[in-house]
């Protein structure tokens, strides 16, 4: 038993020694260093390079003052007195944002708890109370407005706080004369709701009209986040965002890839 026990540490060492004498693979590609971000306490928390746009104590953010701030760090849409949209214009962004429809139930359907998040003013993340509310299904909460459902309901109950963790490409769009005369690249869209993934890399075909079908309209590469007035006294709270890069490209490589290098 001891002789084998030898052997065993024996031939172990020498793989071990082996081992090191290997090179690692690398990619070859120039990475840039990766900068820190020091993430949230929570995972709803802005990390240290988040861009707060609402954390219960002002509306400096916005361009209108009129929705309604409450003591419990929340606020209010004000029915009637139109949305909102952030005073800075934003491309491709990660998106944090929680609202909660009104405990007390009123209407159906597209009547009841109606909001929506529109990126760059344009493509909405639909906001509705679908808990035990029927309605056509690229209009429940966290579709994208009449372009595609959720893949699943993950909705709280009416008055129960809910969240939205959106990862959005703007497009890339060819304009002439104030028209969109080629859609270089289309907008893209991941929408986690309630910490569950409803709607993954979704290709955004236009504007998420409510009468026509979607179609591009020219618009700047940057443009505001808007919160919607449907005559409903949805609550918002704890909104933050991260411009993120909104190309994949990658660095220039050192070398070939691997699989240039098979034969």
């Amino acid at each position: 038993m001891k002789r084998l026990t030898l052997l065993t540490l024996i031939v172990t060492a020498f793989a071990a020694q082996f081992a090191c004498a290997q090179s690692d693979w690398r990619s070859g590609i120039a990475w840039e260093e990766p900068p820190i971000v020091t993430p949230g306490k929570t995972d709803v928390d802005p990390p240290s390079d988040a861009i707060v746009l609402f954390d219960g104590k002002n509306l400096d953010a916005w361009d209108k003052q009129q929705w309604i701030i409450n003591d419990d760090g929340s606020m209010t849409v004000k029915p009637g007195s139109g949305g909102i949209k952030t005073k800075q214009k934003f491309g491709s962004v990660q998106l944090h944002i929680e609202f909660a429809t009104p405990e007390k139930v009123e209407g159906s359907g597209q009547g009841r708890g109606n909001s929506g998040v529109f990126l760059m003013d344009h493509y909405e993340v639909q906001v509705l109370d679908s808990y035990d509310n029927v309605t056509y299904f690229d209009g429940q909460c966290a579709g994208i407005y009449k372009q595609r459902a959720p893949m699943v309901n993950v909705c709280r109950k009416p008055g129960e706080w809910q969240s939205y963790d959106i990862i959005f490409t703007r497009p890339v769009l060819k304009i002439e004369d104030g028209k969109v005369v080629e859609v270089i690249r289309p907008a893209y869209i991941t929408v986690i709701h309630n910490g569950v993934l409803v709607v993954m890399n979704h290709e955004i075909e236009g504007d998420t009209f409510y009468h026509i079908p979607p179609h591009y309209v020219a618009h700047g590469e940057k443009e505001p986040i808007s919160l919607q007035d449907h005559g409903n006294p949805m609550k918002f709270r704890n909104i933050w965002l991260r411009e993120i890069p909104d190309t994949n490209e990658k660095p220039p490589r050192t070398r070939e890839p691997y699989y240039a290098d098979a034969k």
